[in-house]
């Protein structure tokens, strides 16, 4: 899900309220103007090509007219100022959120996918992810915002506004997921070719479920339990995955591309292109640009009895 109008946070909510009243406002001042364009249709004088041309009103005092205008301007500018209002109130609002014993993580956007950061929590080591996150229901988070190379935007409007990500600058978003889900982030600025094709998810899971998922999480990539996905994990590392993917138990330790360590736990691959299954990754590997045209990644071609072993150790990694 990805819209604003159904908020799963109390931020959001702030925000659809403030979009409830700014509609509002606007679409009365619509009608209003539709209604004085219709009494002004209604009451025009009618003339046919006969009539004479009257250019009497030209220089005709028209006090009315005028009490109407200025009567209108100021209105106008009175709800304008109201909205000012309303829209400084929300922002404090949304600065007040307490952040107390908040889990915080570090992201940053690269052309085209999200790098994730779980700091450590509670004397719990840090992990890395890519593209998919987990926050536990009512617990406030903190994410720390990078860019890497041009300027991003990260955008989850069911959970909060959006905030720039601006290269050699940090900056922070707070905010506190109230309704279990799977909420729908993206890019909000376009940042090159592939910007369309750049979306993460969080996921807001009840506490017991999040520490279940995070303690998975933090531990390294399960070992091969039989020849061929031991096959395919030599393979990994003997091919130039091994320099540009993490798959932590290993010895690959590439940090250019996402850390793979529990790649098949996600849902989606290539920043939410493409379902995780298969033969998505297969193509994927082979050539990921017929998939997200100007994808930086290069395709690996593969023994056919290669890829599958890789494939099958790709699929062990949950």
């Amino acid at each position: 899900m990805q819209t604003a109008l159904f908020p799963a946070g109390v931020q959001a909510g702030r925000i659809l309220e403030l979009w409830h009243l700014t509609l509002a406002v606007c679409c009365a001042v619509f009608a209003a103007i539709l209604l004085a364009c219709l009494i002004a249709i209604v009451r025009a004088p009618r003339a046919t090509r006969a009539t004479p041309v009257d250019l009497s009103s030209i220089d005709r005092p028209q006090p009315r007219t005028r009490l109407w205008v200025v009567a209108a301007t100021g209105v106008s500018t009175l709800l304008l100022l109201g909205l000012l209002l309303a829209d400084v109130m929300t922002d404090r609002a949304l600065s007040r959120l307490p952040v107390g014993d908040a889990l915080r993580i570090e992201m940053t956007g690269y052309q085209w996918w999200w790098q994730a950061k779980y700091l450590s929590d509670e004397n719990a080591p840090e992990f890395t992810l890519a593209n998919e996150l987990h926050v536990p229901v009512g617990r406030p988070v903190i994410i720390s915002l990078k860019a890497a190379d041009v300027i991003h935007t990260f955008w989850v409007p069911n959970l909060h506004g959006k905030k720039d990500m601006i290269p050699g600058r940090d900056a922070t978003i707070e905010f506190r997921a109230d309704k279990a889900g799977v909420y729908r982030g993206q890019c909000a600025e376009f940042c090159g070719y592939e910007h369309a094709l750049m979306a993460f998810s969080i996921t807001a899971d009840p506490p017991a479920r999040y520490a279940a998922w995070a303690a998975q999480q933090r531990q390294p990539a399960a070992a091969p339990v039989d020849a061929l996905a031991l096959r395919g994990r030599d393979v990994f590392i003997s091919q130039d995955c091994a320099r540009c993917h993490t798959v932590r138990g290993t010895g690959a330790t590439g940090t250019i591309g996402p850390d793979l360590t529990h790649l098949a736990s996600r849902q989606f691959i290539a920043a939410g292109t493409i379902a995780n299954n298969r033969g998505n990754l297969a193509g994927w590997i082979v050539d990921p640009r017929t998939l997200k045209p100007g994808t930086v990644m290069p395709g690996t071609r593969l023994p056919p009895a290669d890829l599958q072993a890789l494939l099958v150790w790709l699929e062990t990694l949950k």
